[in-house]
């Protein structure tokens, strides 16, 4: 379209368009979106958008939100997001950006992206270290006991985050899990506070990680960047002296997208 503003403002979206559009509207928002929201934006009918969004939602491609009318992404997208981010060319700058920090820390580095369920593992570089951690990409990792997790956590709406941790109870994945869901309100307070999140063997006994988010174009969390250690090698207190390495490297990343 020459003018997408003024096609829009017209109402004279093409039917075979308008699908696409309610799909990157929602992408775009980055929050669960109101059917009555869409109509002002897109400017199509309100019984119109309930139809796409009904075909969306039959399809896969969005899903109701916690409170049954808004929408946020479904499966099928966040896996079209999970394919286009690993498309080849994308994946081998990210994977240069990964061996590097990996490289000059010393330790297993991840690139997660959020799922409805937990963090999914989009790349990994594995320590060269014979004593190691494997968790292969895809791994899918709970939220509220990974540093990847919490930092994704640490980015929701309070009222959407109370929702998540008392959905249903957390599970105690080690004896150092946090699963009193107040409790862990207030360190992913913390944790967007000061910028990072930890995990303190949480997830595994044994391993203590930290991770820091690579946003998108605008400051919204895209991926967060992790590493993690054995604590034989490392405390967790030597592991969050990699920060500034890692920081660095989610800037990195972020400009790749």
């Amino acid at each position: 379209m020459a003018d997408d503003g003024l096609t829009k403002k017209q109402g004279q979206i093409p039917t075979n368009l308008r699908l696409l559009l309610v799909i990157e509207e929602v992408a775009r928002r980055g929050v669960a979106v109101k059917p009555s929201e869409m109509v002002d934006s897109l400017g199509l009918p309100k019984a119109t958008i309930h139809r796409l969004l009904h075909t969306c939602e039959t399809e896969g491609f969005l899903q109701r939100d916690l409170d049954g009318r808004a929408y946020g992404p479904g499966p099928r997208l966040r896996k079209l997001a999970a394919d286009t981010m690993s498309s080849e060319h994308l994946r081998t700058a990210r994977l240069t950006v990964l061996k590097a920090v990996a490289e000059d820390l010393g330790e297993t580095c991840n690139l997660s992206t959020p799922d409805r369920e937990g963090m999914i593992y989009l790349d990994r570089v594995e320590t060269k270290w014979p004593l190691r951690i494997q968790l292969p990409i895809g791994s899918q990792v709970p939220f509220h006991c990974t540093a990847s997790g919490k930092m994704y956590l640490s980015t929701l709406r309070a009222s959407t985050l109370e929702a998540i941790l008392n959905a249903r109870p957390l599970e105690a994945v080690t004896d150092r899990s946090e699963t009193n869901p107040q409790a862990l309100i207030k360190e992913i307070e913390a944790t967007r506070a000061r910028g990072f999140a930890t995990d303190d063997q949480e997830f595994i006994t044994g391993m203590c990680a930290v991770a820091v988010p690579v946003l998108d174009g605008q400051g919204r969390l895209m991926a967060t960047l992790s590493v993690h250690a054995p604590v034989q090698r490392h405390t967790l207190n030597h592991v969050i002296g990699f920060l500034p390495a890692l920081k660095t490297a989610a800037k990195r990343l972020e400009k790749l997208n």
